[in-house]
């Protein structure tokens, strides 16, 4: 099993070992991790099949399915909800009104390979170079934080990081459309007999049985779950990263 490099390989590790323990348990076969350096790698792991089953962003697996036909298996769910939004958002006093106002007003994303927070915010009407300073804070906390203190005009939150920061000085400028979130994959040459067995462990996993919840939050502690998911579903995603992958 690899993964996208959210965090060091000590805490990625910490993160899948239960559910790798649990899935090599619900299928019956011996499960391993093999973890990538970085985004790139864990792409390209899954989409030659040097690793069985990834857990990965949107984008990557836009990638890994154009690469290798890397195939879903499950999306996750975070406090019961299978989708996300990214957001602007602007201090509560700001004269900025519109994301027409953001030229030549400073902006901060979160990690430069977050593909997806860029394309959110020229799809919503402002191209990068119009920005007067762009800057990549890593997590989106840091973002709010630079908006909250002044150093930034503009940045961009995930909805649940919003809700914690706008009874605080935050104002939403702009809302994305409903976006599928991380997914589990297989390698396209994985059997569909396996992929089924693979697919049925993660629909199994019950978060009202504590053993299981344990091991969602495990990967995440905001996850509450995993359902079902198709291909279509991630033609959002592919619409808003077209013009960064030509």
């Amino acid at each position: 099993m690899g993964s996208v490099a959210m965090d060091i390989p000590a805490v990625m590790y910490k993160r899948l070992y239960p559910l790798t323990d649990y899935l090599s348990k619900s299928i019956g076969r011996d499960i391993s991790l093999k973890l990538s350096p970085n985004m790139k790698e864990a792409i390209n792991q899954v989409a030659t099949n040097k690793v069985h089953i990834s857990y990965l962003t949107p984008v990557a697996y836009i990638k890994a399915h154009e690469k290798g036909r890397a195939r879903l298996v499950a999306k996750t769910v975070t406090s019961d909800r299978s989708s996300f939004q990214l957001m602007i958002v602007v201090r509560q006093d700001s004269p900025i009104k519109s994301v027409a106002d953001l030229n030549q007003k400073s902006f901060a994303f979160g990690d430069p390979a977050a593909l997806l927070q860029r394309a959110v915010v020229v799809g919503a009407g402002i191209k990068l170079d119009q920005f007067a300073e762009v800057k990549y804070l890593g997590h989106y906390d840091n973002i709010a934080r630079g908006v909250k203190s002044g150093d930034f005009d503009a940045g961009i939150l995930k909805d649940t990081l919003v809700n914690k920061w706008q009874d605080k000085g935050l104002r939403v400028l702009f809302t994305s459309p409903a976006l599928p979130p991380y997914n589990i994959v297989v390698n396209g040459e994985l059997p569909d007999p396996l992929y089924q067995k693979i697919k049925s462990a993660f629909l199994s996993l019950d978060p009202t049985n504590p053993a299981h919840l344990k091991i969602i939050k495990s990967l995440d502690k905001k996850y509450t779950g995993f359902t079902e998911t198709t291909d279509k579903e991630y033609d959002v995603v592919r619409d808003l990263v077209a013009p960064f992958l030509r």
